[in-house]
């Protein structure tokens, strides 16, 4: 086989799947647009005093008690139960690396077990003052997280199956949290 010959049958094969879908010449793979959110529920979680261990390797270890609250979007209202907590690591910076677990019970009875995992930072003065159990402006924080969600309720199956982020406002008694889910 001469090489005009072999360059020819390289070709052919190169494009020979386009050609078979119609296509003349190989296309370009248009990349996905960018995510768009759409909130999926609002959270007001009570919590209580924060229990420290004190230091442990890589930071202060601190459990936080979840108290209960409610929680409220489109097609999805109740409560969230007691028992739950948020175990923190901060850091000497303020730096703060968060994983809350805990459940929700929905109007309807419909338990949601919740995995929440982030990070929370700030101007150290700022960071003291919270930490102190002062109301700060939430703009002063950075605190996002991504959740994930477990339940066996046929209806909210939904949760299970799709990717959740998280904005968060720490206040003295209570932590605001807006749950989104990445379309």
């Amino acid at each position: 086989m001469n090489t005009r010959t072999l360059a020819s049958a390289l070709l052919l094969l190169t494009l020979s799947p386009f050609l078979l879908q119609g296509q003349t010449s190989p296309v370009a793979p248009t990349a996905p647009a960018a995510p768009k959110l759409e909130l999926a529920f609002e959270a007001h979680v009570e919590v209580g005093k924060p229990d420290e261990v004190g230091p442990v390797a890589g930071g202060t270890r601190r459990l936080i008690p979840i108290l209960g609250g409610t929680f409220s979007g489109p097609g999805l209202k109740g409560k969230i139960l007691p028992g739950g907590s948020d175990h923190q690591l901060l850091q000497p910076d303020g730096f703060t690396q968060l994983e809350a677990r805990y459940f929700l019970q929905t109007d309807e009875g419909e338990k949601i077990y919740v995995t929440n995992r982030g990070v929370r930072y700030g101007a150290p003065e700022v960071l003291a003052r919270l930490n102190a159990g002062e109301r700060v402006d939430p703009s002063l924080i950075y605190f996002r997280s991504a959740a994930t969600f477990e339940t066996a309720t046929p209806r909210l199956q939904w949760m299970t199956r799709a990717i959740f982020v998280c904005v968060g406002e720490r206040y003295p008694t209570e932590v605001v949290l807006r749950f989104y889910r990445v379309l």
